[in-house]
């Protein structure tokens, strides 16, 4: 049965690239119908926090990565100083007191050979141990180093396949002498290229290496994410791009993954986002979302008029990059006095344009029933009795009543603002017709 493990240390929070190998290897799981065993790699008894395994956690909850078996290396000290001592029993490792440490560190004879193997993704790959100097296994405090810790770790797990980043390729001939000198049985190795920023170069915040949970917090869906962090070294052939997770599982395979350095990049994601959100339930976005507009005050927990939360977003559903983004463009529909932008005010309410709001303002009072049909008609009817463009009396009827210059179809955004509030607004406009 295939075993893969994903193995993040908690001296931070799960980023781009982390969160891409986790995918990697719970896709070739399932894939497989094999197990997926998380192993938080704790060792760093300083620099490990339990706020970052949570947050790890959380992460890879949010992202779907369900896993099968879960362990931490800072509850198996004694298995890897059992492994440790066969090695010294063996004289495959001596101790050594090293300088200005307290105790002794266990250390590993190198030996001097080439090592060929075959990774999964790369081909054959070939190594001079030469170049390596003899390998500390266990430190002078007694904590286990990362390539001892991992070996153990993979050998007593059943790990058959390591898929990890290519940062790691440096870390395979140590790890693959510790295999043989303690007889137990190389897993098949794959590594994934890295994932650069768009100017080349490694990630950086700038470029797009921002933890999981900051992309959460920035309104991303999960499916989307995960969607995107697929394409980064994989397709599914026939310029495919929007992929369901579980069409994915049916087609990956971790031989198929690209040589070469992905590239991330935000404005793909974006535009992947995007789709996802415009395809997306907005019964499940109302739910996303109502958090937040009551952090905000928008709305209350108690006088929530939930159908008519699910209609504006609705309204806003096909234009949405992320989720935040429609709180800062609904704004108005939540708010008694609505902020004017003051770009928006110069260019399309600076003339006096108190007669034409007046006479809609009769008009919206006369229809039969306010709906966005007769909202349209007695608009377009107006236009023509003044007989000026359209477009001469939407962009300030839309500024007016949002504060913005763009937004949904004006008729929409008259009709959910209520006949009331659209009168009070225009109002503000008209001179001696009151201030909203």
């Amino acid at each position: 049965m295939v075993r893969v493990r994903f193995a993040p240390s908690p001296t931070g929070n799960l980023h781009i690239g982390g969160a891409r190998t986790a995918l990697f290897n719970w896709l070739y799981a399932r894939a497989k119908g094999g197990k997926f065993v998380l192993r938080i790699e704790d060792t760093d008894q300083v620099r490990s926090k339990p706020e970052f395994v949570d947050e790890i956690l959380n992460s890879l909850k949010w992202l779907g990565f369900d896993w099968d078996e879960i362990g931490y290396q800072s509850k198996r000290f004694d298995i890897y100083n059992e492994y440790a001592q066969k090695l010294l029993s063996a004289g495959k490792a001596y101790k050594e007191k090293l300088p200005d440490k307290p105790g002794e560190a266990i250390i590993f004879k190198v030996p001097q050979q080439k090592i060929k193997m075959q990774d999964l993704i790369r081909g054959e790959i070939e190594f001079d141990t030469s170049v390596i100097k003899d390998q500390v296994l266990i430190k002078s405090d007694g904590t286990p180093t990362y390539n001892f810790a991992c070996v153990v770790d993979d050998a007593t797990m059943d790990i058959t396949h390591v898929i990890r980043g290519d940062d790691h390729i440096s870390n395979t001939p140590k790890q693959t002498l510790l295999y043989e000198a303690l007889g137990f049985k190389l897993p098949k190795f794959a590594h994934l290229p890295l994932i650069m920023g768009m100017e080349g170069g490694r990630l950086s915040k700038r470029t797009g290496a921002t933890a999981i949970s900051d992309y959460r917090k920035m309104g991303y869906l999960p499916q989307a994410l995960v969607n995107y962090l697929l394409l980064l070294s994989w397709a599914p052939g026939n310029n495919v791009e929007l992929v369901d997770i579980n069409e994915a599982i049916k087609l990956f395979d971790v031989t198929q993954v690209n040589k070469t350095a992905a590239t991330f990049d935000l404005k793909k994601l974006n535009w992947m986002n995007n789709q996802y959100l415009k395809n997306e339930d907005s019964e499940k976005l109302a739910d996303i979302l109502i958090p937040g507009l009551i952090e905000k005050g928008y709305i209350g927990k108690d006088n929530l008029d939930r159908g008519y939360l699910v209609s504006l977003v609705k309204l806003f559903q096909p234009r949405l990059t992320t989720i935040n983004d429609f709180p800062d463009w609904a704004d108005f529909f939540f708010v008694e006095e609505v902020k004017i932008d003051p770009e928006a005010e110069k260019k399309c309410l600076s003339q006096d344009l108190s007669n034409e709001f007046r006479l809609f303002v009769e008009k919206l009072d006369k229809l039969a029933e306010f709906d966005i049909l007769n909202i349209e008609e007695g608009f377009r009817s107006l236009v023509k009795e003044l007989n000026i463009e359209s477009k001469a009396l939407i962009h300030p009827i839309r500024v007016a009543l949002t504060g913005k210059t763009i937004g949904p179809g004006l008729f929409e955004v008259i009709y959910y603002l209520g006949k009331e509030r659209t009168k009070k607004r225009l109002s503000r406009w008209i001179k001696g017709g009151g201030d909203a």
